[in-house]
């Protein structure tokens, strides 16, 4: 039988005018709750991705396919030939936001669906900026039943395939869409998981700016960067002006939504350098 395709476009990362209408997440708990043969659940990070899952999605039979895609406007990351193969892997290393190439990284900056993509890569770039020695690695995940151990799901990634990306002992931060336990629940018995440290919503806020909602449920690029500075120990010490600076830049940004009612430019036009 054709695929049931749910397209979740309206989001709580989103809420505008909407309020509490818009403010709850947890459909994908209850989802990962189904019959793992049945279920899949897909977070493209931009409208390539998007055109890719869909299409799968579409063709596919005997699945119920939960597709999570913000109906705003969103940067594009990836063309169609590599928005196709990150689909197709359903988890990767995006190479040009990372800096550990050859060698290995301080840190892993992980992220699931299209807003926490934009943030954790905003992060990234104050990172880069503040210590350019850090080595860094970025990792995208559009298939979220790839987090899960290799005997519970068959989309799941090997154990060695999952160290292969987040480490066996590295600081991991984990930028997520929805509840921060669903992710640990999905990744409880992997090698790495003590330190894997997920960002997800907090049941916090109501009518915000996209920035100021980010920020009071912890998980704007802000907050992601103090993280990674507290649980990288070469950064102990050496990036305490950093976080000063980043504890500012979270104070400006909140009143100045509170005042204006919008983000400033800089966050809403912002782009990747590079």
């Amino acid at each position: 039988m054709p695929s049931i395709n749910l397209l979740i476009t309206s989001l709580v990362w989103r809420q505008d005018h909407n309020g509490f209408t818009h403010q709850d997440p947890g459909f994908l708990d209850v989802v990962t709750n189904k019959s793992p043969d049945v279920v899949r659940i897909y977070m493209p990070p931009d409208a390539n991705c998007l055109l890719s899952v869909a299409d799968h999605c579409l063709r596919s039979r005997d699945y119920v396919n939960v597709i999570v895609a913000d109906k705003q406007p969103h940067l594009q990351y990836l063309d169609m030939e590599a928005a196709v193969a990150h689909c197709t892997k359903g988890i990767g290393i995006w190479d040009w936001a990372s800096t550990d190439q050859g060698v290995e990284p301080d840190v892993v900056i992980s992220c699931a669906g299209d807003i926490p993509t934009m943030e954790a890569l905003a992060a990234v770039q104050i990172l880069k900026e503040q210590f350019p020695d850090m080595k860094i690695r970025f990792v995208n995940v559009v298939d979220l039943f790839r987090l899960m151990p290799e005997h519970a799901h068959p989309h799941a990634l090997s154990n060695s395939d999952f160290d292969s990306l987040f480490t066996a002992d590295k600081p991991v931060i984990f930028k997520f869409h929805s509840y921060a336990s669903l992710v640990h629940k999905l990744t409880y018995n992997r090698t790495n998981h003590d330190n894997l440290h997920v960002h997800g919503y907090h049941e916090k806020g109501n009518i915000n700016t996209p920035l100021e909602l980010a920020i009071i449920n912890e998980v704007d690029r802000f907050s992601l960067a103090i993280d990674v500075i507290d649980r990288v120990p070469k950064l102990r010490g050496v990036g305490d002006h950093a976080k000063e600076w980043l504890r500012g830049q979270i104070i400006e940004h909140l009143a100045y939504a509170h005042a204006e009612g919008i983000d400033k430019e800089e966050i809403r036009n912002w782009t990747w350098k590079g």
